[in-house]
């Protein structure tokens, strides 16, 4: 690399730099104690002081930024890392894991979440796609990115509507949120933003399978039935489930029930066996190994835990 493109990458890192400095002085000023705080609809600010423990939830279609600190998300059998260099895209409703590995008092872990709206990605994209640029590669409905300039902006630009007047931010908000999902299709996650608007693709079909696991996920399984739906073998459709999600249609199953019967017997105090049949298990002391080797600790011992941390679930990515 020549001097002047060097001079030309490093002017672009500093320009950079300065835009997370920016957010962090401006999610640090928004929320003052560990937790999230909601700025807009379906727009969260959070702050952490320290690292926390492994929580389980499902994501949701979200743009997650870390702008200090650095956190794990475990789906599957795949690890992802991410920090103030890079943001993750969650493009689907799956089960997850995450902590929050790096923060203190002193520099705590701060970032955002943003949920973003089927309907508008697919009217933004739809827009933004020429029909050659559609392939059926299927693509990984989780992952990490490098940050750019041009995302920093937009969303600097969403935290500082809050300081506006109330009617500018109602006009320019719905503007900023397209922007954003623009440049995310820009981006090296535009292909699985892409093939879920788009009808016929493999990636729009696994999504449509998910929509029915996610409803049905009490129900015996059917691959066959949940192939033929989506105008793939069973072979295929087994390959780009996991190509997707990183996981099988039966360790996806098996995870959105083990969320739901944590989520009953915390919330809606099922005890372990109700909770157990409600998701689908007929022999309790079944259920119960399957929590443990999930989450790791024996079903009573684990709510009991997690009432006592009045921890919520799925809160955050």
């Amino acid at each position: 690399m020549d001097s002047s493109n060097q001079a030309l990458v490093e002017r672009e890192e500093q320009r950079i730099k300065n835009q997370l400095d920016d957010l962090v002085e401006r999610i640090a000023q928004a929320i003052h104690e560990d937790g999230a705080v909601e700025r807009a609809e379906g727009f969260l600010l959070f702050r952490e002081s320290s690292p926390t423990e492994p929580r389980h939830g499902l994501s949701r279609l979200a743009l997650c930024l870390i702008v200090q600190g650095r956190k794990e998300v475990t789906l599957g059998d795949d690890l992802y890392f991410y920090d103030a260099n890079q943001y993750l895209i969650t493009a689907a409703a799956l089960p997850i894991e995450s902590r929050i590995t790096e923060a203190t008092k002193e520099r705590p872990c701060l970032g955002m979440v943003l949920d973003l709206d089927p309907a508008i990605v697919g009217s933004v994209i739809i827009e933004a796609t020429h029909p050659s640029q559609q392939d059926q590669t299927p693509t990984r409905a989780f992952n990490v990115s490098p940050l750019d300039e041009g995302l920093l902006n937009a969303l600097i630009r969403l935290i500082g509507l809050q300081d506006e007047p109330a009617d500018e931010a109602r006009f320019l908000h719905p503007l900023v949120i397209r922007e954003i999902i623009f440049r995310l299709f820009k981006g090296e996650q535009g292909g699985w933003l892409r093939h879920t608007a788009v009808k016929g693709s493999h990636s729009h079909g696994i999504a449509v399978a998910l929509e029915r696991l996610q409803k049905d996920f009490d129900q015996p399984l059917q691959i066959e039935e949940l192939a033929q739906g989506v105008g793939m073998s069973v072979s295929s459709f087994h390959h780009h489930f996991k190509a997707v999600t990183a996981m099988s249609p039966m360790q996806f199953q098996k995870r959105m029930r083990m969320h739901e019967a944590r989520r009953l017997m915390l919330y809606e105090n099922f005890d372990a066996a109700s909770a157990g049949f409600h998701v689908g298990y007929e022999d309790a002391s079944y259920f119960s190994r399957e929590y443990k080797r999930h989450f790791g600790q024996p079903l009573r011992r684990d709510v009991q835990r997690l009432r006592a941390a009045d921890m919520a679930l799925g809160v955050e990515i």
